[in-house]
């Protein structure tokens, strides 16, 4: 895996995939930033949002779940002190579907937790207390 990481000017970077995508990040204003990309501490949450959803939503649907849409919501909480890195990251996950069963999702989450997420386990290990919260939507799927 590798990615570059390109100045653009001030605080403001844009960053390049392998797959080609690129990603704009950007300082808070303080630090010269001009609100032209996301900062990077809400880039790890992102990909460990986008990580996490991956696994829930393939793991549902491996197990016969009717997941018709997924949304999940991070919380996090800073220290105060520089490093200013993540004490608290809670995840909540909305998943909407069709006759879903309560204790599959509830086990999907905890797959992605402790053996799939390498985001989230790895910033686990580094001593960031993760939690989970789930609310089902039951949603007639069309046939």
């Amino acid at each position: 895996m590798h990615t570059k990481i390109q100045w653009q000017n001030n605080v403001h970077f844009t960053a390049t995939a392998d797959s080609g995508h690129e990603v704009s990040i950007d300082g808070p204003a303080d630090s010269g930033g001009e609100n032209l990309g996301v900062r990077p501490m809400e880039l790890m949450l992102m990909g460990v949002g986008g990580c996490t959803s991956f696994d829930v939503v393939s793991i549902l649907r491996k197990s016969r779940q009717k997941v018709t849409n997924c949304v999940t919501e991070i919380t996090a909480k800073r220290a105060d002190d520089i490093p200013q890195v993540f004490e608290t990251i809670h995840i909540h996950f909305v998943i909407e579907g069709d006759k879903l069963d309560p204790g599959r999702v509830e086990r999907a989450i905890a797959l992605t937790a402790e053996k799939y997420c390498s985001a989230s386990i790895m910033l686990q290990r580094a001593g960031v207390d993760i939690t989970h919260s789930f609310d089902i939507q039951q949603v007639d799927a069309e046939v």
